[in-house]
């Protein structure tokens, strides 16, 4: 849309397109074939695929709704009608929801992003093997057993 109401601002999709392009080596397209091909062979380029598609849905919305907006404006005198301010609250949604989504996608691509070395850390954790139990387990007590001394001075204790 070249006189969309957004235009002042960067292309956010064209902009992150290219982030996403540069970052894996091939252009979207090629991109997006190889992680339908085989969509664990790179969990990130996955991630960044779908986030990078719900984007572009959320422009296309947003470019819609401008235009919508725009068209509106043009046949209203000096101020605008119901209609056309919730044509103008469509937009304002239709931004949100593209920008939470190119922040997803920013996210996504910065490797040093809040939370990504902890997420990293915990993929390590789940494809190394455990050697035994997350949480030490012992046989269930039968009904009408009497408990081990150790667990009724504890029940004492916290009295």
């Amino acid at each position: 849309m070249s006189d969309g109401i957004t235009d002042g601002a960067e292309d956010v999709l064209g902009v992150l397109t290219e982030r996403i392009e540069a970052r894996f080596g091939m252009d979207i397209g090629q991109l997006k074939a190889a992680v339908a091909a085989s969509p664990a062979a790179n969990p990130d380029a996955t991630d960044v695929v779908k986030w990078h598609g719900l984007l572009a849905q959320a422009q296309s919305v947003l470019d819609r709704a401008e235009d919508d907006l725009l068209a509106a404006l043009e046949t209203q005198p000096s101020e605008a009608d119901d209609p056309t301010m919730d044509l103008a609250r469509r937009v304002n949604a239709a931004v949100t929801t593209r920008d939470g989504r190119a922040m997803v996608v920013r996210w996504l691509l910065d490797p040093d992003a809040p939370g990504k070395k902890d997420l990293a850390a915990e993929r390590l954790a789940r494809l190394r093997p455990r050697s035994g139990p997350a949480v030490p387990t012992s046989a269930p007590v039968p009904a009408g057993t009497p408990a081990p001394a150790s667990v009724r001075q504890m029940g004492r204790s916290v009295r």
